[in-house]
């Protein structure tokens, strides 16, 4: 099948005085995906060379069939056209810089033009673009500045448009902001002017195709295994839990290592921004928010969705980050027989974590006291669990706290397990140990009842976990 239109514009084989050609075959895969970007920065034009052929092949490709193509099939054809375009205009390119440019070609029809390698690249997280002339990557909890290239603030705002579009949001003048997910689930947010006052800033948090499961986080040593088999036993016995944070610190990757443990016979439902989280559960139902029309209606707001979610029949809901009104209706929902309902709060502290939750139950406008707010919250949480990002770009579970109930108006906690920084090495790496303050826990008398039980070395304060 051509990717030419068959009316109006003739296939290469209907030209006049058309002489068929042996192309040579492909090169081998590159090995190296930033090529391109070492290519552009060494000869600039050829990002508006770039520019031209797209624009060409615009007008003269059937697009339609050209977005069912595959991809390896799709590079074939365009390695021709490209081959021809480059002779024409005598831009000096090898062979493998010629399959360079090819791929970048490709990536700027059908996918997310300069950023594609990045987006490819396993060992970034994040990515962060502040204008057209500057992108920055975080590996391995590290940022680093990037070769990545756009021609003009319209390059990299057509690239935004295609990646909110797809989701069904807008970005405008009038809607300046939007939170997005691509394709792949990745996390979008996207700033333009007039908020953004020198150009678009793009701020991606890139999905992982593979789940980091507690045994992994074991093995990155963002917490140690009896921590970890007390969580998973408060999960399998309904402890509703809070994870808090700040961001990036891992709050998400941690929520999903925790669903696994859900057991599989119940149901659960997610709401999320932008859905990213990743239960690997069987009976899980997703729900996102959307944001008003350009008329200003149609928005759905998570408090909507926690409140349609109660209808649903849940045994869990799990709300991927509590930010406003809706923690009142998740407490409620705690509180009447989803018990093990879990949510993200940013928080720096499991104090702090709770001193929000008091916030946002107030910014519902319910008619309570403070001492009231927090009575809701002491019934209905029995867990926070505390991140933090170091210096060294490491992840670690530094607090377990319990919510034990009230005391007067005062909220009570006790901490069952901390990490203690000790010591940081030659390479700036932070040395330290996971302890138990010696704490046992209030809950463990029901663990018992449904038959878990934990050795006493669990909660032995005197020696590294």
């Amino acid at each position: 099948m051509s990717i030419f239109f068959s009316t109006g514009i003739a296939t290469r084989e209907q030209r006049p005085n058309f002489k068929p050609r042996v192309v040579a075959p492909p090169p081998p895969p590159l090995d190296d995906e930033r090529l391109y970007q070492e290519l552009i920065s060494q000869r600039p034009a050829l990002i508006d060379d770039k520019i031209k052929l797209h624009a060409k092949i615009i007008d003269e490709f059937n697009l339609a069939v050209l977005e069912r193509m595959p991809r390896e099939e799709l590079v074939n054809e365009l390695r021709v056209y490209v081959a021809e375009y480059v002779r024409t205009e005598k831009i000096p390119l090898n062979q493998r810089e010629m399959q360079a440019f090819v791929e970048d070609l490709v990536d700027e029809m059908i996918g997310y033009g300069p950023i594609e390698p990045l987006l490819k690249d396993p060992t970034i997280t994040d990515i962060l673009i502040n204008t057209h002339k500057s992108c920055f990557v975080e590996r391995f909890g590290k940022l680093e500045e990037t070769t990545v290239h756009f021609k003009d603030e319209g390059h990299l705002l057509r690239i935004i448009h295609k990646i909110v579009s797809a989701v069904g949001r807008r970005i405008d003048e009038s809607s300046p902001t939007v939170d997005a997910r691509l394709p792949d689930g990745s996390r979008v947010n996207v700033a333009i002017r007039p908020i953004a006052v020198d150009g678009p800033l793009v701020s991606i948090r890139k999905f992982s195709k593979r789940p980091f499961s507690m045994d992994r986080l074991i093995e990155l040593g963002a917490l140690r295994s009896p921590v970890a088999q007390v969580l998973e036993a408060a999960v399998q016995g309904r402890m509703s839990m809070i994870i808090s944070g700040g961001t990036g610190s891992g709050k998400t990757t941690l929520l999903n290592a925790l669903s696994c443990y859900v057991p599989q016979g119940e149901r659960i439902i997610t709401i999320e921004d932008a859905a990213e989280l990743q239960l690997q559960l069987p009976h899980v139902a997703r729900m996102e928010t959307r944001p008003a029309n350009a008329e200003g209606k149609g928005e759905l707001r998570q408090r909507e969705l926690v409140k349609n979610a109660l209808r649903m029949r849940p045994d869990r809901i799990i709300i991927g980050e509590c930010r406003g009104d809706e923690a009142f209706d998740m407490l409620q929902a705690m509180n009447t027989g989803h018990e093990g309902s879990m949510t993200t709060v940013h928080a720096n502290t499991p104090r702090d974590a709770v001193k929000r939750l008091e916030q946002m139950v107030g910014m519902a406008g319910a008619s309570m006291t403070t001492a009231s707010i927090r009575s809701q919250i002491a019934s209905a949480i029995r867990l926070i669990v505390q991140l933090q990002r170091l210096p060294d770009g490491s992840r670690r579970v530094t607090s377990v706290s319990e919510v034990t109930g009230m005391e007067g108006e005062i909220l009570q906690m006790q901490e069952l397990y901390r990490y203690v920084k000790e010591s940081t090495d030659d390479r700036g790496m932070i040395q330290g140990s996971f302890r138990s303050t010696g704490i046992r826990p209030v809950f463990l008398s029901e663990l018992k009842h449904a038959g878990v039980d934990f050795p006493a070395s669990y909660f032995d304060p005197t020696r590294p976990l």
